[in-house]
């Protein structure tokens, strides 16, 4: 009798141990993978799903027209001060933008002519004047009048700082083209400032850009009636470094 109760322990106790092994320690070494993934690689995972996509934001759409042909510059500058709770007027903006006060002139073929650098070039409100427009450090200084230290100059930055701006929920105003596309060589011209040559281009626009995701980028166009119109990134990308890759944000 106490052998039968002896072997029936015994047979017992390497059922349980048998199970042991087969459930148990399987278990914790997939809870411990599990673990592993939660806390490292399911982190990582996350974030970069985020870095690949920021829905575009409710940015104020403000149209340049009628009354700014050339105004697209100051126009996406107003959509992004108000974008940061000021209340701004592209009208207000178009006077007080630096202008670059150069007469147009052409001279056998030669074109003389202002520098966008440095202020607005020609004639905003009227197009059958002499004009095209200004670029980001006239706008970055007038930003400052209104943002004071909180707006910065992405200037010459990669995309992927854009992206990280976005990501902070801060739209980043950019030149880029009127197609957002890049413009051709024969679209281009040069001409002769009080600084020297410079190439450039009528097919220059401003927007203000409000989000992205893997293939396209969202933006408020000046120039349209919706909200975050988009366009093929790689695309964007390309012609934005055409103009010298020009970004203002803020924080």
């Amino acid at each position: 009798m106490k052998r039968g109760v002896r072997r029936l322990c015994i047979i017992l106790t390497v059922l349980i141990l048998i199970e042991v092994v087969i459930y148990k320690w399987p278990d914790q070494k997939v809870s411990a993978k599990l673990k592993h993934l939660n806390d490292i690689d399911y982190y990582n995972v996350i974030l970069s799903d985020n870095d690949k996509e920021v829905k575009p934001m409710n940015v104020p759409l403000i149209q340049q027209l009628p009354e700014l042909p050339r105004g697209c510059e100051v126009t996406s500058l107003a959509m992004l001060l108000r974008s940061a709770g000021v209340k701004a007027d592209k009208i207000r903006l178009a006077q007080q933008i630096k202008k670059d006060p150069t007469p147009y002139k052409n001279v056998k073929g030669s074109v003389y002519f202002g520098d966008p650098n440095q202020g607005f070039v020609g004639n905003m409100y009227d197009k059958s004047q002499p004009g095209l427009g200004v670029y980001h450090q006239p706008i970055f200084q007038l930003a400052k009048q209104y943002l004071h230290n909180r707006v910065i100059d992405m200037t010459g930055e990669k995309f992927n700082k854009v992206e990280e701006q976005l990501s902070k929920q801060r739209p980043v105003w950019v030149i880029t083209s009127v197609s957002e596309q890049p413009v051709p060589q024969s679209l281009w011209q040069t001409w002769h400032t009080e600084d020297g040559l410079i190439n450039i281009t009528r097919q220059e626009h401003s927007v203000v850009l409000t989000g992205y995701d893997e293939n396209y980028v969202y933006f408020n166009d000046p120039l349209d009636t919706v909200k975050n119109k988009r366009a093929a990134k790689k695309d964007f990308i390309s012609v934005w470094k055409q103009f010298g890759s020009q970004a203002i944000s803020y924080n």
